[in-house]
C-alpha cells in the first residue's frame, strides 16, 4: 500500500485526484492541503510515501513546502504543474524532488509516478535531467558540495559523472564494461552514502561538485 498526500488550492482538482486513489488498490491518499504551509506541517506529521505538490500555491508555494519535506527520508516528492517550465523542474530537482508531473497527465501516467518514484526512481529521463542542469545550473564552484563530505571510489565517481552526462543505467554499463546489475549496485551505495533516493538527484549533485567539468 503506497500512501499518498496531496497539496492543490483547486478543490476540484484534489477531489479528481482523492476518487483516483481510493478506487485504485494497493494507494491510499493519506492527507490533503490546500497551501503550501499547511501541506508542509501536515506531511511532515503524516509521513506519507509520497507526497504530490503543486508547484504554485497560496501562503508558500509547493516548492518551499518541498523544501520544508524533503530533508525527512520519509516522503518522496512529485512536483505538479499546469507549466512544462524548465525554472521550475531544475529548482524542483535541486532541492531533491523525484519528479515532475503535468496536472493535465492522464490518471494512468499518475499512477506510474507514483509507482515508481515511490520505488526509488527518477520521474525525468536521463537525457532530460542533463539538459536542465547544462542549461539552468550554476556553474560549478570551488566551494563546498555534498560529494566533498562523503568518500567515493574512483569507479563510484566515473558512474556518477556519466548519470550526469544524461547516461542509462545500460548505458553505463556499456561505457564502463560492467553488468547492468553491478551498476546498480555502485548507484545504490552512492544513494546511501550521500543521503539521497534517486539517480536524478545525484545527477544534480554531481553536476554541482563539478564532475562534468572535471571530465571537459
Amino acid at each position: 500500500m503506497i500512501s499518498v498526500f496531496l497539496a492543490d488550492d483547486d478543490a476540484g482538482f484534489r477531489a479528481a485526484y482523492r476518487k483516483l486513489f481510493e478506487r485504485t488498490p494497493g494507494f491510499r491518499l493519506c492527507g490533503e492541503a490546500a497551501d503550501g504551509a499547511e501541506a508542509a506541517r501536515l506531511a511532515l506529521a503524516l509521513k506519507p510515501n509520497v507526497a504530490l505538490l503543486d508547484v504554485q500555491m497560496p501562503g508558500a508555494t509547493g516548492l518551499e513546502a518541498a523544501r520544508r519535506i524533503l530533508p525527512s527520508a520519509a516522503t518522496r516528492v512529485i512536483m505538479l504543474t499546469t507549466f512544462d517550465l524548465d525554472e521550475y523542474v531544475y529548482e524542483a530537482l535541486s532541492l531533491g524532488a523525484s519528479g515532475f508531473l503535468l496536472k493535465n497527465a492522464a490518471p494512468a501516467e499518475v499512477l506510474h509516478a507514483v509507482r515508481t518514484v515511490h520505488a526509488g526512481h527518477g520521474m525525468l529521463a536521463p537525457e532530460v535531467t542533463s539538459r536542465l542542469l547544462h542549461q539552468f545550473a550554476p556553474r560549478p564552484s570551488a566551494g563546498r558540495h555534498a560529494f566533498a563530505d562523503v568518500v567515493l571510489s574512483e569507479r563510484e565517481l566515473q558512474v556518477a559523472r556519466l548519470v550526469a552526462r544524461g547516461l542509462s543505467n545500460q548505458q553505463i554499463a556499456d561505457e564502463l564494461r560492467l553488468s547492468l546489475e553491478t551498476v546498480r549496485t555502485y548507484l545504490r551505495r552512492m544513494f546511501a552514502k550521500l543521503g539521497i533516493n534517486d539517480r536524478t538527484h545525484l545527477a544534480v549533485l554531481a553536476y554541482q561538485a563539478g564532475l562534468l567539468h572535471d571530465d571537459r
